[in-house]
């Protein structure tokens, strides 16, 4: 998979509320809330153009009876994926455009992780910068291998979460 990162695109939230209501209709009475998050949700932050959704569901037991639906709307069902608990799908083959992470209303960390990382960077404009100038050094370092481009971001990512997470638990 290519690795292109580009400025911040004010259509990406528009992309996110168009993504939304088609998922909003397929999840229907399911469904509890649905998040914009990761690098395309934070205004001015450098990102891969992907809008990654979350939506927030009573029993993500019940998700798995959606996967016709999400295939429909050209989404590939992924499963946990790497995170117990999790829905993954993904839009776009190599070309992604659209990820979406569901996770059941309970899970506490999952959620508040990833509106953790939003909100502090929403809030934290030197820490967009730092991120968004690594994104695009590994970009361009990576641009044809996707796992060295992820490889080049864990720590800094893993120190952010980790720093947005005590700020979240704060607020």
């Amino acid at each position: 998979m290519k690795v292109t990162v580009t400025e911040f695109n004010e259509q990406w939230s528009l992309m996110f509320n168009e993504e939304a209501q088609k998922i909003k209709d397929i999840f229907a009475d399911a469904l509890v809330d649905i998040h914009h998050i990761g690098s395309t949700s934070v205004s001015g932050l450098k990102a891969k153009p992907i809008i990654d959704i979350m939506p927030v569901i009573r029993n993500i037991e019940a998700v798995d009876g959606f996967n016709q639906q999400m295939t429909a709307l050209g989404y590939e069902c992924m499963g946990e994926f790497g995170i117990s608990g999790r829905r993954y799908f993904r839009k776009g083959g190599d070309s992604r455009t659209h990820h979406v992470h569901v996770f059941q209303m309970d899970n506490k960390i999952d959620i508040g992780r990833h509106l953790a990382v939003r909100d502090y960077l929403r809030s934290h404009p030197e820490a967009v910068k730092q991120y968004g100038d690594l994104k695009d050094t590994l970009a361009k370092q990576f641009p044809e291998d996707i796992g060295a481009y992820i490889d080049g971001k864990e720590e800094f990512v893993v120190n952010l979460e980790k720093t947005a997470y005590e700020w979240y638990l704060n607020q």
